[in-house]
């Protein structure tokens, strides 16, 4: 998006963002002076461990918490509740059990309105970039975890969102299955474009994703510690010796572990 002047704004701009939780001695610090800004189509990794206030910076640009100081923007406007512009993939599975693949990914458009034919086809489009073609009229207890959260992808795509947040979407997932999700949501990112906030704890798997890695801080209030420019060529190989020095460096600066 550009101003007037013609400068291109960013897509996503947290702007002095802090947030509490609680009142008096009940009161939680949370997040603290969050300042960062997203380039449209950019894939950016927001790294930490558990509460560090990762999802909460994540639910802020979602809309689903005002922060208590600062804003969020998207696209220059602030950011005061969730819209069909942000796409969400949470950690959990959050398919409706009783909706085929197909119900599921045609959600979204059936809300909005779509006429049948129309959200199939737009369902049936994400449903095979997801790899579940031959799937469509399976239930979610017949899939197993990684193929849950395949489903739950092209159902935040078929929305057509300018923005996808994901937060730890592959955390539940063994190892192997960790690692074919992350190769295909590189695959997905690059055949449809969007600006992605990924959230984890992993930075392996922050490497691997990102082209730009945020560290926050290890407790609470989560601040911005230090951001990673990643500037490895896609795909990407673990066994890379350049893989393999960022990732020791983020390990010996930060408190993660792999």
């Amino acid at each position: 998006m550009e101003n007037k002047s013609g400068v291109k704004k960013p897509k996503i701009e947290c702007i002095n963002i802090s947030k509490y939780f609680g009142e008096g001695r009940e009161k939680i610090h949370v997040l603290d002076t969050i300042n960062l800004s997203v380039e449209e189509n950019e894939f950016i990794v927001v790294l930490g461990p558990g509460q560090s206030g990762k999802t909460t910076l994540l639910k802020i640009i979602a809309g689903l918490y005002r922060p208590s100081t600062g804003k969020a923007c998207l696209d220059g406007r602030v950011i005061t509740e969730p819209g069909p512009d942000r796409g969400i993939v949470f950690q959990r599975y959050t398919l409706f059990p009783w909706k085929t693949v197909m119900g599921n990914v045609e959600m979204g458009p059936k809300l909005r309105g779509v006429p049948r034919k129309a959200r199939r086809e737009i369902a049936g489009h994400y449903i095979k970039l997801v790899g579940l073609s031959g799937f469509e009229n399976a239930y979610p207890h017949q899939l197993s975890g990684g193929m849950k959260q395949r489903v739950g992808i092209a159902r935040a795509y078929a929305n057509n969102p300018e923005v996808m947040l994901l937060d730890e979407p592959f955390g539940q997932l063994d190892a192997q299955t960790r690692y074919l999700m992350e190769q295909e949501t590189v695959r997905i990112w690059e055949t449809e474009k969007r600006t992605v906030v990924f959230v984890t704890n992993n930075i392996e798997e922050a490497v691997y994703l990102g082209d730009r890695i945020v560290v926050l801080e290890g407790k609470l209030p989560g601040r911005m510690k230090t951001v990673y420019k990643v500037d490895l060529p896609r795909p990407r190989d673990y066994t890379d010796p350049a893989f393999l020095e960022l990732r020791h460096r983020i390990t010996e600066e930060t408190e993660l572990v792999l």
